[in-house]
């Protein structure tokens, strides 16, 4: 995803003078040929992340269109008194990519996990959150990003992110895609963490149960009609997110189907609860450890068919 992100900034680059390459302390193995052929247009700010984005509003006062690309939990955190000031309030043409989705940086701990990046890119007012969920998917948000006159976030993971899409298709902000059809679950997901939903989908698939899967590679605008569809054709509808539930897909997608009126669905969301991430290791140890494995996801999925059955059990 990282480095399907840094090849489509370099061909908006080649294209487009307008385009600059921000970067706070990192990136400095997969920014090699950007900074080589565009030197002009690539500043590193060091770890001075609040910095960083008050030099991209500038730029992109000056009729520049700078992608600033950061550790998500840093550039949304760290700086987001000035991604809300600088560029929201002011509604700049500015591009925000932050790596490391989730728990995709596992060992280093939940100071580097990106657990909360969507709540609070959610919040703001202007801001598009694309949150592709590979490669294919990455290259079109960081494409489709530059034409959007206003701030993007892109959440992305790193550069070993597995294949969601076989092959290429149709991208439309604001439209979620379906993985898989069914007519018993609705599993709504995004980001790194799809590949791994979409392995527990088929799982349940073949014991009989229908499964309809769907990504959701844009959060803001979000697409509500896919949600209510979904909800009103299945009954049972599970979000599943790396990330808090608190303010993330899940929460938005409740939103949505309460004020859709359709209150007899059953619906869960699968998510960090109120807690970081716990334990040290790969993130597939990560994943298992807070329970985000295959084996996870698939037992959500099969309780809430059940509990949609009358026969829930724990």
């Amino acid at each position: 995803m990282r480095n399907a992100y840094v090849s489509a900034l370099y061909n908006l680059a080649k294209h487009d003078k307008r385009i600059f390459a921000l970067v706070a302390d990192n990136g400095a193995i997969v920014y090699d040929k950007y900074r080589q052929d565009f030197p002009e247009r690539f500043f590193n700010f060091g770890i001075s992340e609040a910095n960083m984005i008050s030099v991209t509003a500038g730029l992109a006062a000056c009729g520049k269109i700078p992608f600033a690309y950061t550790i998500s939990c840093f550039i949304t955190m760290r700086a987001f008194e000035q991604v809300r000031n600088d560029v929201c309030l002011q509604n700049m043409n500015v591009k925000l990519a932050g790596t490391g989705a989730g728990f995709v940086y596992s060992n280093l701990g939940p100071t580097h996990h990106g657990t909360e990046d969507l709540a609070l890119m959610l919040a703001l007012p202007n801001m598009t959150v694309f949150s592709p969920a590979d490669a294919l998917e990455s290259e079109k948000v960081t494409l489709k990003a530059a034409e959007i006159n206003g701030p993007v976030y892109i959440r992305l993971a790193t550069g070993k992110t597995p294949e969601v899409y076989e092959k290429d298709y149709d991208f439309q902000v604001g439209r979620g895609v379906i993985l898989r059809e069914g007519s018993d679950v609705s599993v709504i997901t995004t980001s790194s963490i799809t590949h791994e939903v979409m392995k527990a989908v088929d799982e349940v698939r073949n014991s009989g149960i229908s499964v309809r899967l769907i990504n959701m590679h844009t959060l803001k605008p979000i697409d509500k009609e896919i949600i209510l569809e979904s909800a009103s054709r299945t009954g049972a509808v599970l979000t599943v997110e790396e990330h808090t539930i608190h303010g993330g897909l899940g929460s938005s997608v409740a939103g949505i189907i309460l004020e859709g009126n359709n209150g007899s669905v059953r619906f869960k969301r699968l998510g960090l609860n109120s807690v970081f991430a716990s334990g040290y290791g790969s993130y597939q140890d990560i994943k298992e450890e807070n329970g985000f494995s295959k084996g996870d996801i698939t037992r959500e999925i099969i309780n809430l068919y059940e509990g949609k059955k009358g026969k829930s059990h724990g």
